[in-house]
This record gives structure tokens, C-alpha cells and sequence, in this order.
């Protein structure tokens, strides 16, 4: 049975949807019956209009390994909170592995100056105008894990723990995109759209 049967979204949307590739590998495993070949997928999913998620898939076939990541992606899509519809509320910090990321939000018509990967979350997720500046590690699957972490954040506790004391999931931690109602607690007012068209 294929993979994008059962998905949250009826069927006749999903060509609707923003599908980005990020990465494909294919690895060899010698074993002794011979070389075992595997794919790996990493796809990201969104409506350009706010949703957003990533997927890993793995498989046999390469383009089993990408319907698997796919499906994936869209039970994994999240609100991403966008001051104006089209930039980021705040500046956002996060480590993830080695990997460090920081991203700002910027004026109308900026656009963005990021990443390519990065830059392809920021489109299927709507961000028009934002930079983001990466450290350390520039892995793949560690820069588009810590951006989907720092745009879903809020929806979950962050670094919750695993209920028994323990670390928790890499992905549930860490400091994330705080929205309006924050931003208006920290300063004490209501923020007020500034724009007269």
C-alpha cells in the first residue's frame, strides 16, 4: 500500500502543496550475501502560506524513499506564526548537533538571503523577507532539522524531557519563534500594525 493513503489532507491537494527535495543518498552495505543498497530521502512540505514540515524517508527504491519522506512531511506540517505574512517575528538562535543558526526577520522587499536549503523551507513555509546566518556544521539534515525546530517551536514544550528525568528528543529542544502575544507580554503593549494600505 502506498505510503500517501491515510494522510491528514484530502487527496486532491496534495498537488496543491510546496514540495521541495533536500537531499537523496544512496548507501551500500556490504553484507555476506553481497552489497545491499538503501535510499535515504529528506523532502520539505508546505502550503506557502504558513504550513510547513519535514520529512526522512528510507527505503529500497529511490522513489519509495521519496513517498516516504513525503508522507512524512505533510503529517509533520506545523503553523509557522509570520509577523505581517511574510518575515519572521523576532531574531532566533539555536544550536542543533554542531550546527549553529541564527536568523533575523527583515524589511518589505528585502528578500532572503540564506542558505539554499534554508531558503526553500522559507518558501514553502510563505517567509518572504529574512536572513539567516549559519556557524559550525553546514550538514544538510542538521541545518533544515534546527530550522524546522526554530519555526515549529512554540506548539510544544521545549526540552520537555523524556517524562523520567531524562534529556528528551533532540527536536523538541531549544529557544524558538516567539509570536505576537509574546512579544506583546515582554514589552508591556499591544503591537499595533503599522502599515496604511
Amino acid at each position: 500500500m502506498s505510503p500517501l493513503h491515510h494522510l491528514p489532507i484530502p487527496f486532491n491537494q496534495l498537488g496543491t502543496l510546496h514540495r521541495y527535495p533536500l537531499l537523496r543518498l544512496r548507501r551500500t552495505h556490504q553484507t555476506g550475501k553481497g552489497k545491499v543498497n538503501s535510499q535515504y530521502a529528506l523532502v520539505i512540505v508546505g502550503t506557502g502560506n504558513g504550513l510547513v514540515g519535514l520529512g526522512e524517508g528510507k527505503a529500497d527504491e529511490p522513489m519509495q524513499a521519496m513517498d516516504n519522506a513525503y508522507a512524512q512531511a505533510i503529517r509533520n506540517m506545523d503553523y509557522v506564526d509570520r509577523f505581517e505574512g511574510r518575515t519572521l517575528w523576532t531574531e532566533m538562535e539555536t544550536k542543533f548537533g554542531s550546527t549553529r543558526i541564527y536568523m533575523r526577520p527583515r524589511p518589505v522587499g528585502f528578500g532572503l538571503m540564506c542558505a539554499p536549503g534554508i531558503h526553500q523551507i522559507f518558501k514553502a513555509a510563505g517567509v518572504k523577507d529574512a536572513s539567516v546566518k549559519i556557524w559550525g556544521s553546514r550538514n544538510k539534515v542538521n541545518v533544515a532539522k534546527a530550522a524546522i525546530r526554530m519555526l515549529h517551536a512554540g506548539h510544544q514544550p521545549l526540552g520537555f524531557g523524556d517524562g523520567i528525568g531524562g534529556e528528551g528528543r533532540r527536536m523538541e529542544k531549544g529557544v524558538g519563534m516567539r509570536g505576537k502575544a509574546i512579544v506583546e507580554r515582554e514589552r508591556g503593549r499591544r503591537i499595533l500594525d503599522a502599515r496604511t494600505w
